[in-house]
C-alpha cells in the first residue's frame, strides 16, 4: 500500500468517526443523545434553530467526502498489479515425499501393543450401559 493510499485510508477513518459524532449530536425527536452534550439548548452558540441546521449541513458534507474517498480507495486499489487477495492453496508448498502405498504403508503403521493376560480385545464388557429408569407418572392435582 504507498503512502497515498495510508494517508488517504486515515483521512477516511477520520471522516466516518466524525460523521459518527455528528448524528448522534443531532437533535432527534426525542432529544436524546444530543441533549445530553448540549445540542438541544436554545442557548447555544448556533442559537434556537441554527444548530440543526449546521449539524445536518456539515453531516451532509462529510457523507459526500465520505463516498468520494471510498471511490477514491477502491480505484486506487484496483490499479495495483498484486492487489487482490492471495490464495492460499497456491501459495502452498508441493508435498515432496510421497504416501507409502500397499504393503509399505502397512509397515509405516506401528504395531499395538499385545493385551495384557485376562483382557479381551474389543470385549462388550467394557462398554458402559445406560439403563432406563422407570419414570413414575405424576400425580393428578386437580382432584379428579
Amino acid at each position: 500500500m504507498s503512502n497515498i493510499q495510508t494517508a488517504l485510508l486515515i483521512v477516511h477513518t477520520l471522516i466516518a468517526l466524525a460523521i459518527i459524532a455528528l448524528v448522534l449530536l443531532q437533535r432527534g425527536k426525542g432529544a436524546e443523545a444530543g441533549a445530553a452534550f448540549g445540542a438541544g439548548a436554545s442557548g447555544t452558540v448556533f442559537g434556537a434553530r441554527g444548530s440543526t441546521n449546521f449539524f445536518s449541513r456539515t453531516t451532509a458534507i462529510l457523507a459526500t467526502l465520505f463516498f468520494a474517498s471510498s471511490l477514491v480507495l477502491a480505484y486506487m486499489s484496483s490499479q495495483e498489479p498484486d492487489a487482490g487477495p492471495a490464495s492460499i492453496i497456491e501459495s502452498a508448498v508441493p508435498v515432496e515425499e510421497a504416501a507409502p502405498a500397499g504393503d509399505e504403508a502397512a509397515e509405516a503403521i506401528p504395531d499395538l501393543p499385545e493385551p495384557e493376560e485376562g483382557e479381551q480385545e474389543g470385549a462388550a464388557d467394557d462398554m458402559p450401559v445406560l439403563e432406563a429408569e422407570p419414570v413414575e407418572e405424576p400425580a393428578d392435582d386437580t382432584g379428579q
